[in-house]
């Protein structure tokens, strides 16, 4: 495979902190090839290949090319155009989602209280930086993890409704649940068109302890 890159695009690598062998191993990885024998045998592909990694260029675990990796190579492939561009998810996404997440376990649903005993949204900057990086893949969009979350959250006050205890105390603090991924369970239940029946009666009774 052939690396043309012009004196242009050479300074604008430099400017944004890659170089040619970040990019050459990128295009490896978006062509298919298998370079895990290759880092695996060199202390220095082996670094350049964390290198993808860290700068959120390929997936951690399954070597996919992020939006910001596919940027880089039709950046290196256009041969002239506009510069290079590092994309910045918007902030509003991430202000959204947070706004939602359920601030403690307890709540109060269709007339009736759950108490919890903990704060679960927390760790704002970590979960920020977490999210990013999610966009930065390009596998989800934010409005499918916004959506993901409205889900979840809706299935486990009808839960207790249905249940009389407090499911919400079964909800992962944010950053275990951006970590762990949980969002993609629900993304799936969306796709497959899995609708949450929501009870309209306003239940009697007290507290759930």
């Amino acid at each position: 495979m052939k690396l043309n890159v012009t004196p242009e695009q050479f300074e604008e690598l430099i400017k944004r902190s890659y170089n040619l062998d970040i990019v050459y191993l990128l295009k490896l990885i978006d062509e298919q090839y298998d370079v895990s024998p290759l880092y695996r045998d060199s202390m220095k592909i082996s670094a350049i290949y964390q290198s993808l990694i860290r700068k959120g260029l390929i997936t951690e675990h399954d070597d996919k090319v992020t939006t910001l990796g596919k940027d880089l190579i039709e950046f290196v492939n256009a041969k002239s155009g506009p510069k290079l561009i590092k994309r910045k998810p918007a902030t509003t996404d991430f202000e959204e989602w947070w706004k939602i997440y359920p601030g403690t376990d307890s709540f109060e649903y269709k007339g009736k209280k759950f108490t919890g005993t903990r704060a679960i949204r927390k760790g704002k900057d970590e979960c920020r930086l977490k999210f990013d990086k999610i966009m930065l893949e390009g596998e989800y969009t934010a409005a499918q993890l916004i959506a993901a979350l409205n889900y979840e959250v809706l299935q486990k006050k009808e839960s207790s409704l249905a249940t009389g205890t407090n499911r919400m105390t079964f909800m992962q603090n944010s950053v275990t649940y951006l970590n762990q991924r949980a969002f993609e369970a629900y993304i799936e239940l969306i796709n497959t068109g899995e609708e949450i029946k929501e009870s309209p009666q306003k239940p009697r009774g007290g507290t759930d302890i």
